[in-house]
């Protein structure tokens, strides 16, 4: 009996489209730096260790650092989430009923997500003026405490618009196919 050949993609079978494909182009913006912010974050680590098992004390500046570069990778990936539409929903109701029901609820979602992000920035545009205003500063290395700060209402916003942006392509795109006849509202 002939071995029979692993799982997955032969040769022959075409290759299917990666998702990121149907991407904005100005998505790769968001994929670039999750990979800087991840190598950052890996290096920084891998620094910690070294140093730590060489000396047996730690740099005190990467558990800071570490922190921001995380709050940073959760937002990017939240920007990039939105704009692919693969932000948290419940499917039962987003892709459940008639088409139109379906796109509204896509409509609805994004400009909430748009309304919450917006509200992120707004509100923290405060913390960035108070932090800066009475010259707080970290915890851990000392600089001014606005350096961090200063990214969540940039980010928020930019998440805003991504949020506004797929708004923008659902309201222009046809509704789609009706397959889930088994959910009709």
């Amino acid at each position: 009996m002939p071995p029979s050949s692993p799982p997955g993609p032969t040769a022959s079978a075409p290759a299917s489209p990666a998702p990121e494909d149907n991407a904005p182009r100005s998505l790769r913006i968001e994929d670039w730096l999750t990979v800087i912010v991840m190598a950052a974050l890996a290096l920084i680590t891998f620094a910690n260790v070294l140093v730590r098992y060489f000396t047996n004390s730690s740099f005190a500046w990467t558990e800071e650092i570490s922190v921001f570069l995380m709050i940073v990778l959760a937002l990017v990936a939240g920007s990039a989430a939105v704009a692919r539409d693969q932000h948290i929903r419940i499917e039962y109701f987003a892709e459940g009923g008639s088409d139109a029901r379906r796109k509204l609820l896509a409509q609805c979602g994004a400009l909430l997500v748009a309304l919450l992000f917006a509200l992120i920035a707004v509100l923290s545009v405060r913390m960035v003026w108070d932090d800066y205003r009475f010259g707080e500063t970290s915890p851990g290395i000392g600089v001014p405490q606005w350096w961090y700060s200063i990214w969540l209402p940039v980010i928020s916003a930019l998440i805003a618009a991504r949020a506004i942006g797929l708004f923008v392509r659902r309201s222009r795109q046809a509704p789609p196919a009706d397959h889930h006849g088994d959910f009709q509202a």
